[in-house]
């Protein structure tokens, strides 16, 4: 088998729920060997939004793959010192646990630094140190502090969520580029160091371009918005993209509710998509032929585009646009998503074997190196690997068993 990327790297998982088995499963992903430490109860998301009683959910399964489990009461003494020991033996240690949880269990940065001077300490967090560092975050929390709900819907309805965990898994990704970064700058000075990521701030940066477009403001209407009025702040702009070329979801047959198609208009696919909707003269009419002309009424133009879409199904259109290199794409259902042959043959929608509740469906690794293939593997039930990684650390049977006993793992 060909050499992981992150091969003989060992990551000391304290996750749980999300934010923190996204990031840590990416790193199993690229071949690191992740030991997932649970409380003797497990992870929370095993019991939750069960579909299939007594056996772990699908929101477990789906975010620990290639991990294996042990568990472990940090509250008990004899806990604390296998702890130890498997700091000392760790390259990488996360946790997602509420601000300070690590430190009151007796290991602040310093004792861990001290036991592992080589230890990249990743903590994700809600958010930073300032006046909001004790406040509780949850996905849609940090949707709503981070900037991406206020430019979410359309101009006269409420903020929305979006589907896409942002949040979570978004600060999952964040949180795995500065464990890679920190393993490659230990490769130069002996040292790990702390990394730590809010999900306030991930959501922001996955926002940046709404302040920038805040910026803007301040130079008059943000002509790329189709909005007729501006106040002081970005409004939500419905499917508006508000970058440089203009898009909207427009409706295709038979009408159910995800026949959309998203269309981005360039400059130089106007003529060809003129002529494709029946209305060849507007590539010509100074009315219509130039960004600057069409940009005043995007609405108009939709509708324009929308009159022959309503008529097709939406892979018709899809066809038909990309024929002629305009850029579109059709709105995917989770269905759809989850039946589609080409992402099924890519790889990145896959089916894994579980030794309890048989198959599932999940999304594989999106990062994909040529000399580190990905191969998902089942998640790990709980305290399935307590023998061997023990034993690893001169834990005997006898202990072993005395441990269970006594509610230590």
């Amino acid at each position: 088998m060909a050499v992981k990327a992150l091969e003989g790297v060992r990551v000391l998982d304290m996750t749980h729920v999300q934010s923190g088995p996204s990031a840590t499963q990416l790193l199993a992903w690229l071949g690191a060997d992740v030991v997932k430490l649970e409380a003797p109860t497990g992870d929370i998301t095993r019991r939750q939004l069960r579909d299939v009683p007594d056996v772990d959910s699908l929101y477990f399964t789906m975010l620990n793959c290639n991990k294996r489990s042990i568990t472990l009461n940090m509250k008990s003494e004899r806990g604390k010192e296998i702890f130890t020991e498997l700091v000392k033996g760790s390259d990488v240690l996360v946790e997602n646990f509420g601000p300070g949880a690590v430190d009151r269990m007796g290991f602040p940065w310093e004792r861990l630094q001290e036991l592992n001077p080589r230890l990249v300490y990743a903590s994700i967090k809600g958010f930073g140190a300032g006046r909001y560092a004790t406040f509780k975050a949850y996905e849609v929390i940090a949707q709503a502090m981070g900037g991406s709900m206020a430019t979410t819907g359309f101009e006269e309805g409420p903020p929305l969520a979006t589907g896409a965990q942002i949040g979570d898994s978004g600060t999952g990704i964040h949180a795995v580029a500065g464990i890679l970064a920190a393993l490659v700058q230990r490769e130069r000075t002996g040292r790990g160091q702390r990394v730590q990521v809010a999900m306030q701030h991930a959501v922001l940066n996955l926002c940046r371009v709404k302040l920038r477009d805040q910026q803007r403001l301040a130079h008059g209407p943000l002509r790329e918005y189709p909005n007729r009025t501006f106040g002081d702040e970005v409004p939500r702009s419905g499917n508006a993209s508000g970058g440089g070329q203009p898009g909207w979801a427009v409706r295709c047959a038979p009408g159910g509710p995800n026949d959309y198609i998203y269309v981005i208009v360039q400059p130089v696919g106007w003529r060809p998509l003129s002529a494709i909707i029946g209305r060849p003269e507007l590539a010509d009419d100074p009315e219509w032929a130039t960004p600057e002309a069409r940009l005043p009424k995007l609405d108009k133009m939709f509708q324009l585009i929308e009159e022959w879409t309503i008529r097709q199904d939406k892979w018709t259109v899809l066809d038909r646009l990309n024929g002629e290199n305009i850029p579109c794409g059709p709105i995917l259902s989770t269905k759809e998503l989850a039946e589609d042959e080409s992402l099924r043959q890519e790889g990145i929608v896959v089916t894994v074997d579980h030794p309890q509740r048989g198959e599932f469906l999940t999304v594989a690794s999106p990062l994909q190196l040529s000399d580190s293939p990905v191969e998902v593997r089942t998640p790990p039930l709980l305290g399935e690997h307590n023998q061997e990684i023990y034993a690893s650390i001169g834990v005997g049977a006898e202990e072993l068993a005395e441990l269970k006993q006594n509610g230590v793992i």
